[in-house]
């Protein structure tokens, strides 16, 4: 066995092929082949990095070779020779799919070494930057975030028809619901997705400090501002910038937003001279943007500019069917990083996490899920295991006055879902206003579950 990469050498002229090998073998694990037939049959044996033929081959020429080659689940590299140099030809070559193009008649070892070495550093670029786009689709496409509710359906339909687009899109929704991971999967699945993804949090920055952070400064535009500092408007060129709790923003700025929105243009802070940038704007915010123009702390032509399309987020309390499948993801998530073999929750640790409210949402589902592991001393989280906010939902009746017992022994959290409806639409009589309110859900949340579970006839 050697380390040394494969190489393929396929001539009809015996001098050719010998000379080479002799020239290459040092860096290479050289292969001969006469012809195209021999040559195909050792490339759909042995995984190959270069293919290194002559253009005149019996039978069949060296670019009909390439192109089987290049049809290969792991094509190498293809270097065509000949002795008939010529512009056409090389440029007919590269369109078959050949990486480089050499004469025989001015063949230089050391030129053709280089050009092997070239070549296949490109190749490797390739692989590199296509796996990368790989990883980049399942860290920040719609695979990361979970969700099996019709409410997160809705949610990732409308992602796929907006991603497309240039439109702008405002994420609504309770802190700790996602927004920043759905405006990852947002650029990650748009035609910007090869450029920046620049995220700012407004909320985070004094207002003087956004707007430099927002559209830069120059030097000495105030105290402090030793140097030119470039805006994440021009960061985010061709890309995205992704503007988290966009309602803390102070009037001044909004003015520039709004500016931004209808004329892509800005100037930094001291600065007269009118910038532009090619950016896609995504606003999220954890406020009601319409009750903060009602009460004019808010511009109210911005926020008709921001809700390009408008996407809520529901949160975790509507979305009882992923609670146990974020849990689970939690779990594994955590076991994993720390070591341990926990492989489950208890029938009262699930009851427990079916009757919390989560008020801080997915965010608080995780932290619960991270100490729980931490906790956990068998292969099992048991109620003990959890936060004292959510174990101590497992030891009282919930709002819809159903025991614990009765909802451990159900089997599965779909299954205790199910029975905390049912309980709750027999104590309400029926009435599925009351008892969506009981259940701490809105009424139409109640009415796809009631589809969902067949209980639109249950009184």
């Amino acid at each position: 066995m050697t380390d040394k990469p494969m190489l393929l050498i396929v001539d009809d002229e015996k001098p050719t092929r010998e000379g080479l090998r002799a020239a290459l073998e040092e860096h290479y694990d050289v292969y001969v082949a006469d012809d195209a037939a021999a040559a195909q049959g050792l490339l759909e044996r042995e995984p190959f990095a270069v293919l290194l033929t002559d253009f005149r081959l019996p039978k069949e020429d060296g670019m009909q070779l390439i192109r089987r080659a290049k049809a290969l689940p792991h094509p190498p590299v293809c270097i065509l020779m000949t002795a008939y140099g010529s512009e056409e030809l090389a440029v007919e070559a590269m369109k078959q799919g050949a990486d480089d193009y050499i004469a025989k008649g001015r063949l230089q070892i050391d030129e053709l070494e280089l050009r092997i070495a070239r070549s296949l550093r490109r190749q490797n670029l390739e692989v590199e930057n296509t796996t990368l786009r790989h990883q980049l689709d399942e860290k920040f496409g719609l695979g990361n975030i979970i969700g099996n509710s019709p409410a997160m359906a809705e949610v990732f339909d409308t992602v796929r028809q907006v991603a497309p687009q240039p439109v702008t899109v405002l994420l609504q929704g309770e802190s700790g619901t996602g927004k920043e991971l759905v405006a990852r999967a947002i650029h990650q699945l748009s035609p910007r997705q090869r450029q920046p993804l620049v995220a700012v949090h407004c909320a985070a920055l004094t207002p003087t400090l956004l707007e430099s952070e927002l559209f830069g400064h120059e030097k000495g535009a105030f105290t402090g501002a030793t140097e030119r500092r470039i805006g994440r408007f021009e960061q985010a060129q061709g890309g995205t910038l992704f503007l988290d709790e966009i309602g803390e923003i102070d009037a001044t700025i909004q003015v520039k937003l709004l500016r931004f929105l209808g004329e892509r243009a800005f100037e930094r802070v001291g600065s007269n001279k009118t910038l532009t940038a090619d950016v896609r704007l995504i606003a999220a915010t954890n406020k009601n943007l319409e009750e903060m123009v009602a009460a004019g702390t808010f511009r109210e032509d911005l926020f008709y500019r921001l809700r390009g399309v408008e996407l809520w987020l529901p949160p975790l309390r509507e979305r009882g069917e992923d609670v146990a499948l974020l849990a689970h993801r939690f779990l594994r998530e955590f076991a994993k990083a720390m070591g341990k073999d926990v492989r489950d929750f208890t029938a009262e640790a699930q009851t427990a996490l079916l009757h919390h409210r989560w008020p801080g949402n997915v965010r608080e589902l995780r932290a619960a899920i991270e100490r729980a592991v931490v906790m956990c001393r068998g292969d099992r989280v048991t109620v003990r295991d959890l936060p004292k906010s959510v174990s101590a939902d497992a030891g009282r009746p919930g709002k819809n006055g159903a025991s614990p017992t009765a909802i451990a022994g159900s089997g599965t959290v779909r299954d205790a879902e199910k029975l905390l409806i049912m309980r709750a639409l027999k104590d309400c009589d029926g009435s599925r206003t009351e008892a969506a309110d009981k259940l701490g859900m809105s009424r139409r949340t109640l009415h796809r579950k009631l589809h969902q579970y067949q209980l639109e006839d249950f009184r």
